[in-house]
């Protein structure tokens, strides 16, 4: 590396989050970047290392979460280029690997700064925040463009079901190699959980529309609102396509099926987070409704959707928001069973939850806390639920019931897999890991594949399901000549 001893010169610094009483108020992004020298230095900490940990994605602890970059992304090269000011090179490096950038550096996790080498014993390099510098400088440049547009076209045409990242990843990635590519989204927007399922304050819409708007110049065709099996049949995709990737995501979220389940109120987080995202766009990210004014708010989930529920909810002005957790509380630090470079299961305070702690004095989180019942009113509207603590088994424990006010419940926990009805519209009957299936034109990719993940894990499925699609394309011409 350029400069080896950066580590010990420089502390860590991050992207500062705007003062919590400022960004309640809007719906702008949360984070405030760093100036061009400041992220150099940041880049100057990534160290001669010898075993780079971050860019290799390793499942450890009972393959619960991954640590390291699961894209294999070339971290600490580009992190070197940018400590140079070889912004362009850098972009050049990072693109091998990550058509779409600008969402992991902004919404991923970041589990290659939990396995940094300088997280042994220290706090980590700061490599999501230098890979948002390195997409945004190359969109500011107008280097993005040029490297999506193929030297030569093969003549073959692709459909895409699904605009989320991983059929972002596959379309940008087939696009590059020359192949006519055409992205189906159902929504009337595109982006899936990158339009929809993330807030705005956490990414910008503009942001998911720079990118379709780019992939849109260099000759990737986008057709909204249209559901296969109702506006297109399989058998019309397979007349006019040569491969179809499925990449419509993990989209059935899991349902709490309790008593009561039926009351009006009780949504999935999801089509909550679609609604505020609608308002926004609509609106602006300087107004904000107010609609849940007076009302009282229960999210039932822990992970970061329920934190994005937070978020949403505390800026559309709720009297009050508390979250319902099933598992004990994290420890504040690494159990002796959780070593680096292991992700590290430890408490945290998601940005949602640091803006509700600053609005209200009531306790927020309620631990091992399970929904047995939603009370409904005379016209069955939700006003409330019922909860019991529960042990480590997830057993009840008697005597611990209680009855907590609610006007909204936001179910946030999850989800259990694709939607079937597509694959089996498709003839698809099995998905192996290389992203084949059973039937040899379709191909599946990313969430509708692993299941539930992370941004990265779909950009990765994407990009490679796009780069065996084109093997076996080109397969097929040798085979012809």
């Amino acid at each position: 590396m350029a400069d080896p001893f950066g580590f010990l010169k420089y502390a860590r610094k991050e992207n500062p989050y705007r003062p919590v009483a400022e960004r309640i108020n809007d719906w702008d992004e949360l984070q405030v970047p760093l100036n061009k020298e400041d992220r150099q230095e940041q880049a100057a900490r990534c160290m001669n290392c010898g075993i780079p940990f971050c860019h290799t994605g390793v499942f450890y602890g009972g393959k619960r979460a991954v640590s390291g970059c699961p894209n294999d992304n070339l971290i600490p090269e580009w992190n070197d280029l940018v400590y140079r000011g070889e912004f362009k090179k850098a972009w050049e490096r990072l693109s091998r690997t990550n058509p779409l950038p600008e969402m992991t550096g902004r919404v991923c996790p970041a589990p290659c700064e939990k396995s940094c080498t300088e997280a042994l014993n220290g706090s980590g390099v700061a490599i999501h925040d230098n890979e948002r510098f390195i997409i945004d400088t190359a969109f500011e440049n107008g280097w993005v463009k040029p490297t999506g547009i193929p030297k030569e076209k093969t003549g073959f045409k692709i459909a895409v079901i699904g605009s989320g990242p991983a059929g972002l990843s596959a379309a940008w990635r087939l696009n590059q190699l020359g192949h006519e590519v055409t992205v189906y989204e159902r929504s009337d927007r595109f982006g899936g959980l990158l339009m929809y399922g993330i807030p705005n304050m956490k990414l910008d819409k503009a942001v998911v529309q720079r990118r379709i708007d780019v992939m849109m110049e260099v000759g990737i065709t986008f057709v909204a609102n249209t559901e296969i099996g109702v506006d297109i049949t399989a058998e019309e995709l397979y007349q006019q396509f040569d491969r179809i990737i499925v990449a419509t995501g993990a989209g059935v979220p899991r349902d709490l099926k309790v008593n009561g389940r039926e009351v009006q109120g009780v949504q999935f987080a999801v089509d909550y987070l679609t609604e505020a995202t609608k308002d926004v766009l609509k609106y602006g990210t300087e107004a904000t409704s107010k609609k849940l004014a007076g009302k009282h708010v229960i999210v039932i989930g822990g992970g970061d959707t329920g934190n994005d529920c937070i978020g949403s909810a505390i800026r559309q002005g709720c009297a009050s928001v508390r979250q319902l957790e099933i598992t004990p509380r994290m420890p504040m630090d690494r159990a002796a069973g959780n070593p680096w470079p292991e992700y590290p299961f430890t408490d945290k305070e998601g940005y949602g939850q640091a803006e509700a702690n600053h609005v209200q004095e009531e306790e927020l989180t309620l631990y091992q806390t399970s929904t047995t019942a939603f009370i409904g009113a005379e016209r069955g509207q939700v006003i409330g639920l019922e909860t019991v603590q529960v042990d480590q088994g997830f057993q009840p424990i008697v005597g611990t019931e209680k009855t907590l006010k609610a006007d909204l419940v936001l179910l946030a926990m999850g989800f259990t897999g694709p939607e079937r009805s597509l694959l089996d519209q498709l003839d698809v009957a099995e998905v192996l890991d290389d992203y084949t299936t059973n039937n040899e034109r379709v191909y599946v990719a990313g969430d509708a594949k692993r299941g539930p993940s992370l941004v990265i894990w779909a950009i990765r499925e994407g990009r490679l399901a796009a780069e065996n699609v084109d093997q076996s394309l080109r397969a097929l011409v040798a085979q012809a000549q």
